[in-house]
């Protein structure tokens, strides 16, 4: 059943709540080198979530000393709301920035379902689409693929409300190998070692290369049980034409 009532946009929180020193210094340490205010169109929770995105980021490329290219095309696997849109864009500047999300149209309590909100998130940016659909039948190349948190055991989805049958973690990253243009690269962000590790042998095992790795400890993520584990990987440049859009 698919049902919308339409683009939602939060009420801007304008200010952050008190925060305490750190955690407000780090912050505005964001602001300034990245010039954002997320507070001016989102509401305070949401804002201070894409801090903490944009922080794991800045960590993470950071403490590798890797250069940053601006990618053409990014996919975000497993998206939600896509809330975080506006992290990803303050960081990358991608030239398109895709959220693909396979349960689009969960209902929440207030009645609106998920694409209601997404809707009102990439619609404060000019470059950004929310896409449903399941992405081991997305076919569109990117330069950039990322995921957050992706699912490679049964308590983490469980933990989400999720059909066991949306656990398929080696088929994921087979599609994401597939959809990346030569040479691009997979950002992904894991909690913790033991859930990185797993998810690393899974990324050999589809043919991705392993670029970095960089742990994000900073004091807008200390809420977590584990700091998330940031790594990079490479679609090696094998075959010529692009991404494979086949299945």
């Amino acid at each position: 059943m698919r049902w919308s009532r339409g683009t939602y946009r939060e009420t801007p929180a304008c200010e952050l709540p008190g925060l305490p020193l750190e955690q407000a210094q780090r912050i505005a340490a964001l602001q300034s080198r990245y010039q954002v205010r997320f507070e001016s169109r989102l509401s305070a929770d949401t804002s201070l979530r894409n801090y903490e995105y944009l922080g794991i980021l800045e960590e993470a490329w950071s403490s590798a000393e890797r250069p940053l290219d601006r990618p053409g095309t990014l996919c975000d696997v497993g998206c939600a709301s896509f809330w975080y849109a506006a992290a990803l864009d303050a960081f990358f500047h991608p030239g398109r920035l895709v959220g693909v999300e396979v349960e689009g149209y969960r209902l929440f309590k207030d009645s609106r379902a998920r694409i209601d909100y997404a809707a009102g998130y990439v619609a404060q940016l000019q470059n950004a689409r929310f896409v449903v659909a399941d992405y081991l039948s997305y076919r569109e190349p990117a330069d950039l693929i990322t995921a957050w948190f992706p699912f490679v055991t049964p308590a983490a989805i469980l933990a989400w409300r999720l059909p066991l049958s949306l656990l398929r973690p080696a088929r994921l990253f087979e599609r994401v190998c597939a959809n990346l243009n030569d040479g691009g690269t997979f950002l992904m962000v894991n909690h913790g070692p033991a859930e990185a590790d797993l998810a690393a042998r899974l990324c050999v095992a589809a043919g991705l290369a392993p670029a970095w790795e960089g742990a994000a400890t900073g004091v807008l993520s200390r809420y977590r049980e584990a700091a998330p584990i940031v790594s990079c990987w490479r679609r090696p440049p094998s075959r010529a034409g692009g991404a494979s859009t086949g299945g």
